[in-house]
């Protein structure tokens, strides 16, 4: 999906130089956590996301978020240890900020795992909205370590605004 007519142009590459970057793919999304076993349960229990490897008590976990190229697309790794990895473990995690990230999970029915998330115990932001800028309906909500994740299926394209249709050309 293309969100406005200033990204119609992505996926698509301008010259050689670019071309470099089919090289690269995404492996997994891993977030950097402080309370892992808190982190661990909240994916496996509230989100009921598969353990693909590792276990309560552990440092690093993966979770199948439904990537088709790797089972172990959602990880967690303790945030004390990448800090010593990359030399930075002096530094204070990040506080009362504005998001830089936001990972985004595709659902069938945003009303529907809204609700089943809710009973299960997952604190919503806010309440499941059509975007018709963005064709779609999404809902957000965070983690234990206050990361943004966001849920969201397509809008059927007689929602979509009249700018977002206008890019399907």
């Amino acid at each position: 999906m293309v969100i406005g007519k200033s990204f119609k142009h992505i996926g698509r590459f301008q010259n050689k130089k670019q071309l470099t970057l089919r090289t690269m793919k995404i492996n997994n999304i891993r977030l950097l956590v402080s309370d892992f076993d808190n982190c661990f349960r909240f994916y496996s229990e509230k989100l009921g996301l598969k353990v693909s490897w590792g276990n309560i008590g552990g440092v690093y976990a993966s979770f199948d978020i439904g990537l088709s190229t790797n089972p172990m697309g959602l990880s967690i790794f303790k945030s004390d240890l990448m800090a010593t990895e990359i030399g930075n473990s002096e530094k204070l995690l990040p506080e009362n900020c504005r998001e830089k990230t936001v990972v985004v999970l595709q659902v069938d029915d945003v009303d529907k795992t809204f609700n089943d998330l809710t009973q299960k115990g997952v604190h919503f932001i806010n309440e499941p909205k059509d975007i018709p800028g963005w064709g779609s309906r999404v809902a957000h909500f965070r983690d234990p370590e206050n990361n943004l994740f966001e849920i969201y299926c397509e809008l059927p394209k007689e929602k979509w605004s009249k700018d977002l249709l206008d890019t399907e050309d």
